[in-house]
């Protein structure tokens, strides 16, 4: 295979992946002089939207492409066409050393869910403990809890099957190249995810696919021998002579093992202090806080595609924008969800936290996204390895309590936000979270230096985006949960100071957002393979 870049079709040309397959083998049979029966097989690497000029948006494609003489065509050096890389994923070789038990994983997200399907493919047979719920339970006691206000810890949208991710907007963008990104990509795809997401420049599944997904995964998982357990809360970790020798679960059921997997996620407070207490090792590391935006849509597409906002060949703009402040901190937008809503991400009561979701069409009226601004180990008020998690917890209570107790989210208009007057009425973008909200001066719930990087922030992207610090943008929060406040230290070997113990994903602190947290349980479940033999 060859790989081609740089190939430009206009948006009328790519309507579909039909008519956009057959226009690309036209261009690249005319641009290089290739006979159309030479040309064997084309394939899209990669697609991405150019809207540099509003003028004239069109898209940008890499392919991959099999050709007759095909080493004669490369020898001619002709730019812009290489050998394709080889990007198939290798299966690790197996270690000889003995595994008395099946090999635990506490968390079932991308981490977890990634480690199981690798581990069950290879005869390991894995035992799956999961604290909260199937993807079919998490959204009848999701839309439970919109109607009645009824917060429960095992239902929270941040723990259950494929874990916060599931119920966001299932994106797959990462900044990190590894070849075990396409394979996660690749087996997405099997399990039912639309198959643009292997060449589309920012891939997303979407929450309403996502759930079937997700289950289509586990449900071969299973057919494996793994083994998946719900409403599973690891309570303890048994430790002898610092090696791991079992768990129990639900503060009753015992399970030995000599190897444990911890995908525990960003939230789950309660693993993070119990494992403090059993000896693991645990620093604490950067995050970001803030709040969460929310524009309208079509306002997005104008600013973004300009006369193309509404074409066809267009779905919903979306942007990624950053600011760096004299004071030393910087700001970004992060998990934007274009035609997607805001929902309550509360892991404990008496809590209140934003995040975004949005469905596979994208189709809402309203554009959110985070708006963050990193903070330090230095911030916090103390030097505990768990200071970050009480320093994530104050904010989260002062917002609940800013409210009516109920669950509502703070909200307060762009324009008041700036001009530190409070809000008494929405104007023309209505907020979208659920169950409620109320108006609260958003200064009262975060440090002074987050509000005012912030208000710098939104007026230096509407810069950028004209119409981002429009005074009827909605502000709502507080969004807490852009990664984990900790790091569990981990070795080259990716286990923990406790033998047997390897952390991984997301809460661990090795990753941020779907794709680098699945690759992280790959690479963790390759540990045990090349290690072990079961």
């Amino acid at each position: 295979m060859i790989r081609i870049t740089n190939l430009k079709l206009n948006l009328d040309d790519a309507i579909d992946y039909a008519s956009e397959l057959a226009n690309l083998r036209k261009l690249v049979c005319l641009k290089y002089r290739i006979k159309s029966n030479n040309l064997l097989l084309l394939k899209i690497y990669r697609k991405a939207i150019d809207a540099r000029r509003k003028s004239n948006v069109h898209f940008v494609y890499t392919v991959d492409a099999e050709i007759c003489d095909e080493e004669l065509f490369l020898n001619k050096n002709i730019k812009n066409i290489a050998k394709a890389p080889d990007l198939e994923y290798k299966k690790i070789k197996k270690g000889n050393k003995d595994i008395f038990s099946q090999p635990v994983i506490v968390g079932f997200g991308p981490s977890g869910l990634f480690a199981a399907l690798l581990l069950s493919r290879r005869g390991y047979s894995p035992i799956i403990l999961e604290r909260g719920l199937d993807v079919s339970k998490r959204t009848k006691e999701w839309n439970d809890f919109l109607e009645n206000r009824t917060f429960k810890d095992h239902a929270s949208i941040l723990f259950g099957e494929g874990g916060a991710g599931t119920f966001s907007d299932g994106k797959l963008t990462t900044l990190i190249s590894d070849v075990r990104c396409r394979f996660v990509l690749e087996e997405f795809v099997k399990a039912g995810a639309h198959p643009e997401i292997m060449h589309v420049n920012r891939p997303h599944i979407g929450t309403d696919v996502l759930k079937k997904v997700i289950k289509n995964i586990r449900d071969e998982i299973i057919k494996n021998g793994g083994i998946v357990k719900f409403n599973s809360k690891v309570t303890d970790f048994i430790i002898q002579d610092n090696k791991i020798k079992g768990l129990i679960v639900n503060d009753t059921e015992k399970i030995s093992t000599e190897v444990c997997l911890l995908g525990i996620g960003h939230s789950a407070r309660d693993t993070f202090k119990k494992l403090l207490e059993k000896q693991v090792k645990i620093e604490p590391k950067a995050f970001s806080i803030g709040l969460r935006i929310e524009h309208n849509q079509e306002m997005i597409n104008k600013s973004q595609y300009g006369d193309f906002y509404n074409h066809v060949a267009l779905g919903a703009a979306d942007y990624k924008l950053s600011y760096h402040s004299d004071n030393d901190r910087s700001a970004y937008t992060f998990c934007m969800c274009p035609g997607g809503f805001v929902v309550n991400a509360s892991s404990q009561p008496g809590t209140v936290v934003t995040n975004g979701m949005s469905f596979s069409k994208r189709d809402g009226d309203n554009a959110n996204s985070a708006l963050l601004v990193n903070v330090a180990p230095k911030d916090f008020e103390s030097k505990h390895p768990l200071a970050g998690v009480e320093y994530q917890y104050n904010i989260e209570k002062i917002a609940y309590n800013l409210t009516k107790n109920n669950y509502d989210i703070p909200v307060q208009l762009v324009g008041d936000f700036l001009e530190d007057k409070p809000t008494t009425k929405i104007g023309s973008i209505v907020p979208t979270y659920k169950p409620g909200y109320e108006f609260v001066e958003l200064k009262k719930i975060l440090p002074k230096y987050v509000t005012q990087t912030l208000k710098e922030a939104i007026v230096y992207f509407d810069r950028k985006i004209k119409g981002f610090a429009s005074k009827d943008a909605v502000l709502s929060g507080p969004e807490t949960r852009s990664s984990s406040p900790i790091r569990i230290v981990r070795d080259d070997s990716y286990q923990s100071n406790i033998i047997g113990l390897y952390p991984m994903g997301e809460g661990a602190g090795y990753a941020g957002g779907i794709m680098s947290s699945a690759v992280d349980g790959i690479k963790t479940a390759e540990k045990i393979i090349e290690e072990f033999i079961f």
